[in-house]
């Protein structure tokens, strides 16, 4: 890999995350996708990065880069990262800690881990992307990390249930072992498409959508304590997956399953909501 510098990939211009961050003033919003930009380098190499041994060369350099900005050395492929660094007061360790989140997905494929070790990886791979995120938003740490403690997860674990099938296919399964033991399901099994065939998986889900949930309700209450201006984006995202969550509720996890995605008219009724009025 290349140790020059590299621009931000932009965001796919038909996602959520895209039409979120288009609210945003002009210094805030490059900003973010400078953060989107490294959180989606990282996960191009934990997915499609060749061989572990290579990934985890990938993240290493990664993690060398991130370190030398911080240090003010030459820092390679992270020098886009310099602005919104200096700018918003990013920290190392947040970056740092989305780069451990990826190296979980390297080796072998997670398969109904434990809920503390989900529950980290939750925090490594989306809460961590928040507390980068929150002071390009306008927020103060304190807020800002309250925030992306649940919405981080709300968010996270509604893309859980959503992607079990597709998870699946590739040989993970990031359900939590205790909730599918609960309902009977042996979570010792090799074969995820084996446990999502069993009749308990349902109720599994239902309890996973449920923490989903309470986490959705907490990020509402820290956003009504917070500047109108500096939740817009989240409010904005949240609205979104808040739909997504809500028709998997309804439709269940019973096979077969169609897969539920965000809703144009929906993710544009929360723009015109949260991010004009």
């Amino acid at each position: 890999m290349s140790v020059e510098a590299v621009a931000a990939p932009p965001p796919a211009t038909g996602s959520s995350f895209y039409a979120a961050m288009r609210i945003l003033p002009r210094e805030r919003r490059e900003a973010m996708f400078a953060v989107y930009g490294f959180c989606r380098a990282v996960d191009d190499i934990a997915d499609e990065g060749g061989t572990d041994e290579e990934k985890r060369a990938g993240l290493a350099l990664w993690r060398r880069d991130i370190d030398a900005l911080y240090a003010g050395a030459p820092a390679g492929q992270a020098a886009f990262l310099q602005e919104a660094v200096t700018r918003y007061r990013l920290r190392r360790d947040d970056f740092i800690a989305v780069i451990d989140g990826m190296e979980m997905d390297v080796g072998e494929p997670i398969i109904a881990p434990e809920w503390t070790v989900l529950d980290l990886y939750v925090d490594r791979v989306a809460c961590a992307v928040g507390r980068l995120s929150s002071p390009c938003f306008g927020l103060n740490h304190k807020t800002g990390d309250a925030l992306s403690h649940h919405l981080g997860r709300a968010l996270q674990l509604t893309n859980i249930l959503r992607d079990v099938d597709e998870d699946a296919e590739i040989g993970r399964l990031y359900l939590p072992r205790e909730e599918l033991e609960k309902n009977g399901i042996d979570a010792h099994i090799a074969d995820p498409a084996a446990i999502l065939a069993q009749p308990g998986l349902d109720a599994a889900c239902r309890a996973v959508a449920a923490r989903a949930e309470d986490h959705f309700r907490q990020a509402d209450l820290i956003m009504d304590g917070a500047p109108r201006a500096a939740v817009k984006a989240p409010r904005l995202m949240s609205a979104a997956y808040r739909d997504v969550h809500a028709r998997l509720l309804a439709q269940g996890w019973q096979a077969p399953r169609t897969r539920v995605g965000v809703r144009k008219l929906r993710l544009l009724g929360a723009f015109l909501r949260y991010g004009v009025f």
